[in-house]
């Protein structure tokens, strides 16, 4: 039997504190807000008690972001997309940002086991000065457990509506581009960290946040993994490739650190989740 979950959360700026509220259907949940870092930010784990998506099911999530109002979001563990048999499932978040709302969506890993057939899409509407930090990270197959991506697809969708789109559907069977020099080069983690705004980033805010992603490469283990651009007025994107998930998933946290204290003149204030 397939689930479907739908959870829509809202968060909105009330006498200087961002307040999150949450209504759902299905296995999807938001804990307890918590306030590491003041009243202003709030932070709040999105749960899937099930803890991965077979064929046919679909968790459909969607997030507004208040005037003024700053959120963080994150998950206490991967997103698993299991062997389908036959039935696609699908992952989406559709999130908009009001004017001067920031949203930091930052959940752990999508792993795709074999002969998963998976989409997992995001899409994003900004505002004018409204600005986003996420990241989107894939891991094919679990290889610490010999048990590789061979079979299936998963296919991924960032978008930022007449701004941004990014779409690539990985094909199991297609040995030649996971393992070509050209292609995947035999890296089983692919990751994007964006930070992205409403409005037309200032060139030298721009050149800042590139520059200090570039001293964090140069000094991590996958600096000839990792590279980043402005490849838009509005988006700044940084990849990464890896074997495995933790060298990843070390260079973006880095990465975001540096932008939120540079950008947001803000503290590295993890999710309290991270360190459980």
């Amino acid at each position: 039997m397939a689930w479907r979950a739908e959870l829509q959360l809202d968060f909105t700026c009330e006498s200087q504190r961002t307040v999150a509220r949450y209504v759902h259907q299905g296995p999807l949940r938001i804990l307890k807000s918590l306030y590491p870092e003041g009243d202003h930010i709030c932070h709040n784990v999105l749960v899937h008690p099930p803890g991965g998506l077979v064929g046919g099911d679909t968790l459909d999530i969607r997030v507004s972001v208040g005037e003024g109002a700053h959120g963080l979001v994150s998950t206490p563990g991967a997103t698993r997309f299991y062997k389908s048999g036959g039935h696609p499932a699908l992952q989406q978040l559709h999130a908009n940002l009001a004017p001067g709302a920031r949203l930091e969506w930052l959940p752990l890993e999508a792993i795709a086991y074999n002969a998963c057939e998976a989409t997992n899409r995001a899409v994003f509407n900004l505002a004018p000065d409204s600005e986003l930090i996420t990241w989107d990270i894939t891991a094919l197959g679990l290889p610490s457990s010999d048990m590789a991506f061979k079979q299936g697809y998963f296919q991924q969708h960032l978008e930022i509506p007449g701004v941004w789109l990014e779409k690539g559907k990985i094909q199991g069977q297609d040995a030649r581009w996971l393992n070509s020099p050209l292609g995947l080069a035999g890296q089983k983690c692919l990751a994007s960290l964006v930070f992205a705004a409403g409005s037309r980033i200032d060139p030298q805010r721009a050149t800042m946040a590139i520059d200090l992603a570039r001293e964090v490469l140069e000094a991590h283990p996958l600096k000839l993994q990792a590279g980043i651009t402005c490849a838009h007025p509005q988006v700044i994107v940084l990849r990464v490739m890896s074997p495995l998930v933790e060298p990843t998933m070390d260079v973006l946290k880095q990465v975001w650190a540096t932008w939120r204290h540079a950008l947001w003149q803000l503290p590295s204030t993890p999710p309290r989740i991270w360190s459980v």
